[in-house]
């Protein structure tokens, strides 16, 4: 995938001097002045999907934040390279072609499509660089054959493992002992393990289920060692941010960074570690056993990805963010009061830089909660009539991602006759049954769309666009 290539609002020539990015390293547990390696090309890897199903609404979070790290810094380095994998051998991806027959190869170009085209819905930018765990079996050798020349990896019963032992580092990154290592790790009980927190680099492969030939004979790479490959081969041994999601903290990056710099002494791997928290439903983890388990298209099917998208930014990145109904009908009202204030100022509204303000709270560690209260602010000023207002909220939006539409398209979009029918008959009925939340609850998703219903006397009601 090429590099992608989008218009920001220029901040100044002195930007990198005026701005000072901040973000929390999980690697030293505090917040630190970000300071690249090469100032002229920043390097970030960021840990992609697992291509066999639909992308859910914990996918979504971590490519949205990133996408917002990611513009944030090409507004002030000269040169951003991206770098997203996609892993597309997984036993996820085994156990659906076991179950369905559907060959391996069409399940992973059906499902990485369905991923790019709901990361777009939401509009994320793509990666400069989106490697496939596939086509880095080479790499993946490579760094094995490293890691057992130097003692750090041994081979077992057709099996190679890593000895975590031999890395004295090993479990500093987490931040767990021994005993929470092993556990944490839900280690496979195996006898040719030297230790029980030993990790796989390499397993064997039976004919129905991919491989390829190696050293240790015909076989699949283990999870952790994938990345380790691809974010050399694209960013080298040493970058400046790797991000993803803080459930990858244990075992995944832990194991990412003995392998790396066990296999490359005196590499520090990645320098700045940047880890968004997890996303409830109601209030509870979400999965299917709960009937709280939503996919991206599940959702764009109801509201706008700009209001998804919204919804994502609206929570600090580090903080739990809860997805309630109630919460994306908000985020579409919000939105709805921004295109207002562009649309009062959109025949005459100047161009304009990306206000301080807002950068120095996107700055401060992606606050983006600060940042949108800013926007509430420049919005406003615009509704009252200050022009320059509306273009700095323009102005700042990109760097968040919004404002991707005209006013009248945003007010037009998602406005499906058919769909508003049944919504309004449903919430009918719940009104006759006197299920008053239910019929809120349908209200909410109403306005959502952008639709305002007034109830009059006799259970009449009307439609109005807002």
């Amino acid at each position: 995938m090429g590099r992608a290539t989008v218009d920001f609002p220029m901040y100044s020539s002195e930007m990198p001097a005026m701005i000072q990015i901040k973000l929390h390293n999980t690697r030293t547990r505090r917040r630190e002045a970000f300071t690249p390696i090469n100032p002229g090309d920043v390097k970030v890897y960021v840990c992609g999907p697992t291509v066999y199903d639909r992308a859910h609404l914990g996918n979504a979070r971590p490519v949205v934040v990133f996408d917002v790290l990611i513009r944030l810094l090409r507004g002030v380095y000269p040169r951003v390279t991206y770098v997203r994998n996609i892993t597309d051998v997984d036993d996820k991806i085994n156990s659906r072609f076991m179950e369905t027959g559907e060959p391996i190869s069409a399940i992973t170009t059906r499902t990485t499509q369905w991923f790019h085209d709901d990361m777009a819905a939401l509009g994320a930018l793509p990666p400069d660089v989106e490697p496939r765990a596939t086509a880095h079996i080479p790499e993946i050798i490579a760094i094995i054959q490293r890691l057992i020349q130097s003692g750090h990896g041994y081979e077992a019963q057709g099996h190679v493992l890593f000895a975590v032992e031999s890395d004295p580092n090993y479990g500093k990154f987490s931040g767990r002992s021994a005993e929470e290592l092993i556990a944490g790790a839900r280690v496979e009980v195996a006898p040719y393990k030297r230790a029980a927190g030993d990790f796989v680099l390499w397993k064997p492969s039976p004919d129905e289920l991919p491989g390829w030939d190696s050293p240790w004979g015909r076989g699949r790479p283990g999870w952790h060692i994938e990345c380790s490959a691809m974010s050399w081969k694209h960013l080298g041994t040493d970058f400046d941010i790797h991000g993803g999601g803080s459930d990858l903290i244990f075992p995944h990056h832990e194991n990412e960074i003995a392998q790396s710099t066990c296999a490359f002494p005196g590499s520090h791997f990645a320098r700045y570690w940047v880890h968004n928290a997890m996303l409830l439903v109601n209030g509870e983890k979400m999965s299917k056993s709960r009937g709280n388990f939503f996919t991206v298209a599940e959702v764009l099917r109801r509201v706008p990805g700009e209001a998804l998208r919204f919804l994502l930014l609206k929570t600090h990145y580090r903080s739990t963010l809860d997805f309630t109904d109630s919460a994306i009908a908000e985020a579409k009202r919000e939105l709805d009061r921004f295109y207002r204030a562009l649309e009062v100022h959109s025949a005459v509204m100047p161009a304009d830089e990306v206000p301080d303000v807002f950068l120095s709270a996107l700055a401060g560690d992606l606050n983006t909660p600060a940042a949108i209260a800013a926007l509430h602010r420049f919005a406003d000023a615009a509704l009252a009539g200050d022009a320059k207002a509306a273009a700095s909220l323009r102005a700042a939006g990109s760097i968040l991602g919004i404002f991707s539409q005209t006013p009248s398209a945003w007010f037009s979009e998602g406005i499906d006759q058919t769909t508003l029918h049944k919504l309004v008959t449903a919430r009918n009925s719940a009104r006759e049954r006197k299920d008053y939340a239910e019929a809120d609850r349908i209200r909410s998703e109403i306005e959502s769309r952008g639709i305002v219903i007034e109830d009059g006397p006799n259970n009449s009601y009307t439609l109005r666009k807002r």
